[in-house]
């Protein structure tokens, strides 16, 4: 059997990336404050200490969960056309992906609504995605005026603003109705309503 640092390295790599799975599904259960370290200790079976090894307080693990949550999505938005249009596509192909993912939906929509308050250890990182998101879509609505391919009466600041707010709130309308709201439907049909090409 095959030893050595290597696979010390692989085996502490896999238990990291169980430990975030596992905060992952707590976090949108129980939210931030109401999850517990030694719960997701014990669900990884582990000791308190074995996970305080990897993640040394559970501010670290929140930030690590969510920073792996946009580490998967921004890898996956860059696949294909990242421009104009092209990138409003892959925002509602990205809800349609979500459709598959309650456990990040719930996580997501949990953390960012107890993030409101200032002294959340998550506010800052909120801040900037929100920042972040809805300076990115302005670009890809700019982008898609330059193009041509966006009506004149549409504004690019607002529309990124608003097709972010939709975003999150159908994500609030899906987790409530079962998962029964048809989430990238609804923005497909917001988008097509703003652009002058086949949506």
């Amino acid at each position: 059997m095959t030893s050595g640092p290597g696979r010390g390295y692989a085996k502490g790599r896999a238990k990291r990336i169980e430990i975030l799975d596992q905060a992952m599904a707590l976090f949108g259960e129980a939210g931030y404050r109401g999850a517990s370290l030694r719960v997701i200790a014990t669900r990884c079976g582990i000791s308190h200490p074995g996970l305080l090894h990897h993640f040394p307080t559970k501010e670290a693990l929140l930030l690590a969960v969510l920073q792996r949550r946009d580490d998967v999505d921004d890898a996956w938005l860059a696949l294909g056309d990242t421009r104009g249009v092209g990138h409003l596509r892959r925002l509602t192909d990205l809800a349609e992906l979500n459709a598959e993912r309650r456990g990040i939906v719930e996580l997501f929509s949990v953390v960012a609504a107890e993030a409101t308050s200032p002294d959340h250890p998550a506010h800052a990182y909120f801040e900037n995605r929100y920042r972040t998101s809805v300076a990115n879509t302005e670009l890809a609505y700019r982008q898609a005026r330059e193009a041509g391919e966006l009506r004149d009466d549409v504004d690019p600041s607002a529309a990124a603003q608003q097709l972010i707010a939709l975003m999150d709130g159908l994500q609030i309308q899906w987790l409530i109705s079962g998962c029964a709201t048809d989430m990238a439907g609804v923005l497909r049909a917001h988008v097509r309503a703003q652009v002058t090409v086949p949506f």
